[in-house]
């Protein structure tokens, strides 16, 4: 958590030195901003779901354990499908987690074997963020989407993203208020 925070706060001088220089909007930068945004999209709440071709569990990211697949579309096999056992909500321990609409990510939303830059890259791109155009449609998604949200409140000894939502968020403003850059 206080290395995140160290880097959100590395993030948020460099803009501002940037604004001070009398540019009127943030400069692009060297990716610097995407590193606290990597801390929780490459976290497990993100990355067990946004896997090719079964998701994972827990914080180890280790294959389902039902040898659940993703199944044509995304939402598990015709005889295992994620609603079978993943509700709306968590249950009432938390072990089985639960938003609604539990489905792996897109496989064209795929981060898995990407590296920050290729995460940052896949973003930022329609073509492959479920054809959101702009940084405030990505940001949308992120604030909106219930299974995003659920991240934060993922139940049992499920750990949280490495910052707050609210932080998540003006990180994700910062970073497409600079043009969305990506480390090199």
């Amino acid at each position: 958590m206080m290395r995140a925070l160290m880097v959100m706060l590395l993030a948020l001088c460099s803009l501002t030195q940037a604004q001070a220089q009398g540019q009127g909007k943030p400069a692009r930068d060297d990716g610097t901003l995407f590193e606290p945004i990597a801390s929780v999209v490459m976290s497990p709440r993100c990355l067990n779901c946004h896997q090719a071709e079964a998701p994972h569990q827990k914080d180890m990211g280790v294959l389902h354990a039902q040898q659940v697949v993703r199944g044509k579309d995304g939402h598990g096999s015709a005889v295992l499908q994620c609603a079978a056992c993943h509700q709306a909500t968590n249950t009432a321990q938390g072990k089985v987690p639960g938003a609604p609409n539990w489905h792996l990510a897109p496989l064209s939303m795929r981060w898995q074997g990407l590296d920050k830059k290729g995460v940052c890259e896949q973003m930022r791109d329609p073509a492959r963020n479920g054809n959101r155009k702009t940084g405030a449609q990505v940001i949308e998604h992120m604030k909106t989407d219930p299974l995003v949200l659920w991240a934060w409140s993922p139940g049992a000894d499920r750990t949280i993203p490495p910052m707050s939502h609210a932080q998540f968020v003006q990180m994700l403003e910062m970073w497409s208020a600079a043009g969305m850059p990506c480390p090199g």
